[in-house]
């Protein structure tokens, strides 16, 4: 299956879970945060899975990775990334802290595994209601590590490396705070296949 031969129709389609997950994790972040939040259109694109460590600045850059596992009938992983800085952003948004921190402790790293969480929750959620396809995701595990490094993990797990990927790209802001993620999700290719003919397009 050539990323370049997905047709538009399905691209709309990938778009439309991006916004009603998107949707889904501003109203459970709003009411974490108890204040409004606000999240951009997200950016929905299909990736080759070696092109994800360049658009996270290379496989040496220091990332934050929330990874949680899919299972059911859906098999893979859903990831959020953040470069440190945004990690630390978000980590003081979430506490409400006045004197920001410039490194992330361990109240730190629980608040973004809650949000990594949320947001990954959220857009499961909406691919399993467009997809008619049962979905279930792990507790997040949070990592600190070099982007290449943290890729790795689906390999090691299930002793695959995705072919395709799913990137939404999760802007939202909070009074002057903004923070940009970067959501992955990583199919085994049978379901990548699965989730494709369920929307309609194979």
């Amino acid at each position: 299956m050539d990323v370049n031969n997905l047709n538009d129709m399905m691209i709309d389609i990938l778009g439309e879970i991006g916004n009603i997950g998107s949707g889904n994790a501003v109203t459970a972040l709003a009411n974490m945060l108890s204040k409004r939040v606000d999240m951009n259109v997200p950016q929905v694109k299909i990736l080759e899975f070696n092109e994800v460590a360049t658009l996270l600045g290379g496989e040496e850059n220091l990332v934050v990775g929330i990874y949680l596992d899919l299972d059911e009938e859906i098999r893979g992983n859903i990831m959020f990334m953040l470069d440190i800085e945004s990690a630390i952003n978000l980590s003081n948004m979430l506490l409400n802290r006045e004197d920001t921190v410039e490194k992330l402790d361990d109240m730190a790293i629980s608040a973004l595994s809650e949000v990594g969480n949320i947001l990954a929750s959220s857009y499961v959620n909406s691919l399993s209601a467009l997809t008619g396809l049962k979905i279930t995701v792990s507790v997040p595990s949070l990592a600190i590590d070099m982007a290449g490094a943290i890729l790795s993990v689906p390999a090691i797990q299930f002793g695959y490396i995705a072919d395709q990927v799913l990137f939404i790209e999760t802007v939202f802001k909070e009074g002057d705070n903004t923070v940009k993620g970067n959501l992955f999700l990583l199919p085994d290719m049978n379901s990548f296949k699965k989730i494709l003919s369920s929307l309609g397009v194979l």
